[in-house]
């Protein structure tokens, strides 16, 4: 998610992925059934938008995109990257990329894969004009100021609000500068600043081909989609809307995904409950979520076949440092006391019954460089007694007096259960008040971030779009990051992640971001909570059912008797 978009919530939800977390969308099909020969059956949500690349940034778009799209590079289980359209990705500073695709690939109408098939769609992507949600994806890309109409202001006016230089409208090109196309199956990128771990972000959906058929129409090509991955539609209708989509397999796909089925059929559903209870009526092959309601039976009714396991996804609160008693160093005590404070193992064990993880840094256990014993990670740690002398050496500063503690939660999903926990965790610590505040719609509490009108804290997550750290602190934490609602500056911070993107090599570039979430451990602009699990399970139909990296499941490799 280029925005932070929340992450899972405490009870049966609708992740994105990248993406935007939705409410679960439409109803189940009566029809449904898990019978059908060689076709996988599995849960899902309607598409938010019509199925184009560089416009789907939702669980129920997304899910479909990344079975019948291939691009330059794609992820095993585990997160680990392969070429797969691409021959090489190459590049001697970090900035300045060739890319060579392989030859034979082609879309399922026939049409080949060329370097103008991916330099036209990021092109379209980034373009302001066309109002892609995924747009924020090529900021990197040299040029991107001048596509989407945003450009510095010449004068160095800085905005009063943000303190930042303000933007100023520009002269509107049409394709991003740092985009050139060699030949058939040769392109070369320009980034704006450099970027070690660049490949890592080219298998999320945001940059895939589009065939040159998907520009004469755009809506119409979003309806019924012809990509180049391990499924494709199965022809005209195969989108039934809040109904299913069906998909068979590509015979022409020669990727690092061939599907060992015959296809996917992802029914639709408006309540996750109705999607459980036809899994365990043996109507669908496979779940990938599972209703709050289930937590604490799922796995034993669904013996060796089920999962919960770590998914790239960070759920944490923020303290915004412009309130009073959050600023400086009162903040900083202040914070770190709230954080030992809140008992995450007995949370997670009692709400989650288990199927989150206590977090012990600000990324993922999925993502490489994750670390479980950073310096500072003992403020992360359930401790009642130095939480309360923290705050104790805060009051010194400033009396909280009789403030009231809030945390903000949007009441359109299930977060009350866990927020109440945390509340009152705070409070028996700390001696204080602390509750709940709640906002009726996701919308409603992302506005009071991004304009800073918060009275207390407020949850926050992101799940990873990519699996690279600095998809999970760039964001966020630098300062005017595109997600960094609250405002937090650090110059330490952003010079360690300056320093990784221009590292040699990601090992080197893990070593920086490593120290810089130290940085944040102890400024603690964000409270680290515990990260999501990827929660499933299937039926005795189907064999060799292994979840992602990033929660979804990898459908190629499913068997079906």
């Amino acid at each position: 998610m280029r925005l932070n978009r929340f992450g899972a919530t405490a009870a049966g939800l609708c992740i994105a992925t990248a993406l935007v977390l939705t409410g679960c969308t439409a109803g189940g099909d009566d029809d449904a059934s898990s019978d059908t020969a060689g076709i996988i059956t599995t849960n899902g949500t309607e598409p938010a938008n019509p199925l184009i690349t560089t416009n789907t940034s939702e669980v129920g778009g997304g899910k479909i995109m990344t079975s019948i799209y291939a691009g330059l590079v794609s992820y095993d289980g585990a997160g680990e990257v392969s070429n797969e359209v691409a021959e090489s990705l190459e590049t001697t500073d970090s900035i300045n990329w060739t890319v060579t695709l392989k030859e034979g690939w082609t879309f399922t109408n026939g049409e080949a894969v060329t370097a103008s098939s991916f330099v036209d769609a990021w092109n379209y992507g980034a373009l302001i004009d066309n109002a892609q949600s995924a747009a924020g994806f090529f900021d990197n890309i040299a040029g991107y100021a001048d596509v989407s109409n945003q450009v510095e202001d010449p004068n160095g006016e800085i905005d009063e609000e943000t303190g930042e230089i303000k933007l100023v409208p520009a002269p509107l090109a049409q394709t991003l500068s740092g985009l050139a196309v060699v030949d058939d199956t040769t392109f070369t990128v320009e980034l704006a600043a450099a970027e070690a771990d660049w490949p890592l972000r080219l298998g999320y959906t945001a940059y895939m081909p589009l065939p040159a058929v998907a520009f004469e129409d755009m809506a119409a090509f979003g309806e019924n989609p012809i990509g180049n991955g391990p499924y494709m539609l199965d022809g005209e209708g195969a989108w039934d809307h809040d109904a299913r989509i069906d998909m068979i397999t590509n015979p022409d796909y020669a990727g690092n995904r061939t599907p060992v089925n015959e296809g996917l059929q992802v029914i639709i559903y408006s309540d996750l409950g109705a999607a459980y209870a036809d899994m365990q009526g043996g109507n669908l092959d496979l779940i990938d979520e599972i209703p709050d309601t289930a937590y604490e039976t799922f796995q034993s009714e669904f013996e060796g076949r089920s999962v919960s396991q770590p998914a790239a996804i960070f759920q944490a609160i923020n303290i915004p440092q412009y309130l009073e008693h959050f600023q400086g160093e009162e903040g900083k005590l202040r914070r770190a006391a709230i954080s030992m404070a809140i008992n995450r193992d007995e949370i997670t064990e009692v709400i989650f019954q288990g199927a989150y993880t206590p977090a012990t840094d600000f990324t993922s256990p999925v993502i490489d460089g994750y670390s479980s014993e950073l310096i500072g990670s003992e403020v992360l740690e359930y401790n009642a007694e130095e939480a309360k002398a923290l705050w104790a050496e805060a009051d010194a500063i400033a009396p909280y007096g009789d403030t009231v503690f809030s945390i903000a939660y949007n009441s359109d999903s299930t977060h009350q259960a866990w927020v109440d926990a945390a509340s009152q965790s705070i409070a028996n610590t700390l001696g204080i008040e602390a509750a709940g505040k709640t906002y009726p719609r996701f919308a409603d509490a992302i506005a009071d971030r991004r304009d800073q009108l918060l009275t207390g804290a407020t949850r926050a997550g992101w799940q990873a779009d990519y699996p690279s750290m600095y998809n999970f602190l760039a964001p966020n934490y630098l300062t005017g990051g595109g997600s960094n609602y609250e405002g937090y500056s650090s110059s330490v911070f952003d010079g360690l992640v300056a320093q990784g993107t221009v590292a040699p090599d990601v090992e080197t570039a893990t070593e920086f971001y490593q120290k810089a979430q130290e940085v944040l451990l102890e400024d603690l602009p964000t409270i680290p909570l515990w990260y999501a699990n990827a929660n499933g399970a299937w039926g005795t139909a189907v064999d060799n059912v292994v979840f992602g990296w990033d929660s979804v499941p990898l459908y190629e490799q499913i068997t079906k008797d």
